[in-house]
């Protein structure tokens, strides 16, 4: 049978080579035939027809039905002589990838934070988005306002499913706050994003060696706690004047998370300061109408009726005094306030609720504001840099907010505020007269067992934690002092 197979290969090579034999001869008839008949453009024509049908013949019927489909086994047997190849460039060949079906790409979302210096119309530009695409949204509702109010670290996420086309606008204003702009025919439809976060606190305490600021990073506190423990403590502690070596301080403060990530801290729960042996104590406390205060534990307003400093922690570099030497005029004059050296540009706070009667340059107070407050009490600011935006004569503002900024203006030798506080047009050292002031409406009566009950194991807890913390601190020190075995 073996045999019969083998035989039954040879006569149909055989028969192959004949076939190729004739067309061949065929082939060398041709181009006498036709040279004397037809064009050479025309003979070339037919030439390369003629090469196709050579190498279609070359095959079987079987081979030419695969087409490309070359199987490097022979489908003839031959004899072992006689070996049958297949081109290698045809064998190397990728696959026929006719038969794939690639799945369609999937629309992504673009992800946007906003930097300083960005606006609206380039960061559309950047996600191939046009002007028109940019009216339409800003057009489209009364919360697209947002949009032109843009501040840095701001996420703007795009979907664009086609080019040039988009379908939803994501504009987080925080993790936790945004809006979300989804198109329904010519215009957007939007929807507010709330999300809450998990609320952890966190016990940190600190001892100054050198500076507040320092004594924080040493014990990992955030700046943005320590400079609202300095607002919480503003009305009984001058940060810049009264601390010293020695002293500690500790915060029971919130962290956030969302899905198991950190996103920031939260407000200050409870705040300790032990200032040269003693010591205040302040706990946050939300009443009836939602409004958040701090108060000592017997319910006694942290808020006074004017903050001891107007900046927050920098060194004084002329205290109060009516025989200080002018360093211009060289001559004895009474310096009537206290000067804060500070950077340029430091903020410069209201330390009390008034109204401003005076917002401009004043000979040598250079650029000055003026603030009237309650009863006959007034303050001065001099030297400013510059004003923060919208203070103007008549404009009322609240304690601790920003007037304006260090600066060197009028007769001013360095960057630095002079301060001035006046009862009823007569200078008084600011740096003790607040002692003597009224101090801010602290709790009715009639609230104290509300306060009592939300905040008083709130305190407990607190003070325990300081506690520990200092047995623990104790015990590290003993520690240290034991005798080597």
């Amino acid at each position: 049978m073996a045999d019969l197979r083998h035989s039954q290969g040879l006569v149909a090579l055989s028969k192959k080579d004949q076939n190729i034999t004739k067309f061949m001869k065929l082939l060398e008839s041709i181009p006498v035939t036709l040279s004397t008949h037809f064009p050479r453009k025309h003979l070339l024509a037919v030439s390369g027809l003629s090469t196709a049908l050579l190498v279609t013949l070359m095959f079987t019927p079987e081979e030419a039905a695969h087409g490309a489909r070359v199987n490097a086994t022979p489908l003839v047997a031959a004899p072992a002589d006689i070996i049958v190849q297949q081109p290698q460039q045809m064998l190397d060949a990728p696959p026929v990838l006719a038969d794939i079906v690639v799945p369609p790409s999937v629309p992504q979302w673009t992800d946007m934070e906003v930097q300083s210096g960005d606006n609206l119309s380039a960061i559309f530009s950047k996600v191939g988005l046009t002007a028109q695409d940019m009216y339409r949204v800003l057009n489209s509702t009364d919360e697209a306002k947002v949009l032109n109010r843009l501040y840095p670290g701001y996420q703007l996420s795009f979907y664009i499913p086609e080019a040039g086309k988009l379908t939803q606008l994501k504009v987080l204003k925080s993790p936790l706050e945004g809006y979300l702009f989804t198109r329904i025919d010519d215009g957007y439809q939007v929807e507010s994003i709330t999300r809450t976060a998990d609320v952890k606190t966190s016990f940190k305490e600190g001892v100054i060696n050198d500076s507040l600021f320092m004594a924080a990073k040493r014990a990992d506190i955030p700046a943005v706690s320590i400079m609202e423990m300095a607002d919480i403590f503003g009305g009984v502690i001058d940060f810049i004047l009264d601390p010293r070596d020695g002293d500690t301080f500790s915060l029971l403060y919130e962290e956030k998370y969302l899905d198991g990530e950190f996103i920031g801290n939260g407000d200050i729960v409870a705040a300790q300061f032990t200032n040269q042996g003693k010591q205040f104590i302040a706990v946050r406390y939300i009443n009836e109408d939602g409004e958040v205060g701090y108060y000592s534990p017997d319910g006694e307003s942290m808020r006074k009726a004017f903050l001891r400093t107007p900046l927050d922690v920098f060194r004084i570099s002329s205290n109060f005094s009516l025989n200080r030497k002018h360093p211009i005029l060289n001559t004895i004059r009474a310096h009537k306030g206290t000067d804060y050296a500070a950077p340029k540009g430091t903020p410069v706070r209201a330390t009390s609720d008034g109204v401003v009667t005076w917002a401009a340059r004043n000979g040598s107070f250079g650029k000055l504001v003026v603030l009237q407050h309650r009863g006959q009490f007034e303050t001065k600011y001099a030297h400013l840099n510059d004003y923060a935006s919208g203070i103007k004569k008549g404009v009322r503002v609240r304690q601790g907010q920003i007037i304006g900024y260090v600066g060197q203006t009028g007769g001013a030798t360095g960057p630095h505020l002079h301060y001035e506080f006046l009862i009823g047009g007569v200078h008084k050292d600011p740096r003790t007269i607040v002692d003597q002031l009224p101090q801010a409406i602290s709790l009715e009566p009639e609230e104290l067992p509300r306060f009592r009950a939300q905040t008083q194991d709130l305190v407990s807890r607190f003070r325990q934690q300081s506690v520990d913390s200092r047995l623990l601190s104790l015990n590290a020190a003993n520690d240290q002092n034991l005798p080597a075995h």
